[in-house]
């Protein structure tokens, strides 16, 4: 069995790329997870050098790159600037 943890959790106001937002309301969505919750485990596996994804949601997510037009990369992070 696996031990709850109790935490705290704060509302917040992040601005996000709008292609990356869908794919990840999309990754929500299939998984029936709320983004709050989403966002925590990736970044949690993040701190821990992990892929938060497995193969199925690798591929699904290349889906929606696709669907959605998000040509973005990793190498891009730090080189965005808005319009």
């Amino acid at each position: 069995m696996t031990d709850i943890k109790k935490i705290e959790r704060v509302q917040t106001g992040v601005r996000i790329e709008k292609r990356i937002l869908k794919v990840l309301k999309a990754i929500a969505a299939r998984n029936e997870i709320g983004m709050g919750d989403l966002i925590e485990g990736i970044v949690l596996h993040s701190f821990e050098g992990q892929s938060p994804f497995g193969a199925e949601t690798l591929e699904f997510i290349e889906q929606m790159r696709a669907a959605y037009g998000l040509d973005l990369s990793a190498a891009d992070s730090h080189n965005l600037s808005e319009e």
